[in-house]
């Protein structure tokens, strides 16, 4: 992939070609194309000189460098013990009701991803969730429609 290989070499000339430049290429290319294909990985691998086990072992670690193909609005709803008990499964609810998906699909129009995340630093305002890396806070089932029908409409 012509247009892969330049990005990633553009990438690598802009923070280098050592292991430390691992994850900003890799969160650079996620920014751009959404998620990691395995064609981007073995291009970086290739780059950095690096094995592509090594590579994936990273994307993989990490819940914000998807490996799989997400919608173009990744929500990820915060499953601490604080969103737990500030209600946050109402809000998986209703958000699998508005969006016709369970937790880990994407809607068919490939419009909207919903899942499950670790903590995203907002458990003072729980229920939290980020759509992309925009985060929404003090969540209700209204709040929450109102939100996802104005990204319907973008």
């Amino acid at each position: 992939m012509y247009q892969l290989g330049n990005l990633v070499q553009e990438l690598s000339d802009k923070y280098g070609r050592d292991r430390a430049s691992l994850m900003p290429i890799l969160q650079c290319i996620v920014k751009k194309h959404n998620y990691l294909t395995d064609e981007a990985m073995v291009e970086v691998a290739k780059e950095l000189d690096l094995s592509a086990a090594e590579v994936y072992g990273t994307a993989s670690f990490y819940s914000f460098l998807d490996t799989e193909e997400r919608g173009r609005f990744v929500i990820r709803v915060c499953r601490t013990i604080s969103c737990s008990m500030k209600g946050k499964e109402d809000i998986m609810q209703t958000l699998e009701d508005l969006l016709k998906i369970e937790v880990g699909d994407t809607t068919a129009d490939k419009q909207f991803t919903l899942l499950e995340t670790n903590c995203i630093g907002w458990c003072h305002k729980a229920p939290a969730m980020l759509i992309n890396d925009m985060p929404y806070t003090e969540l209700t089932e209204d709040k929450v429609i109102e939100i996802i029908k104005e990204y319907m409409q973008k």
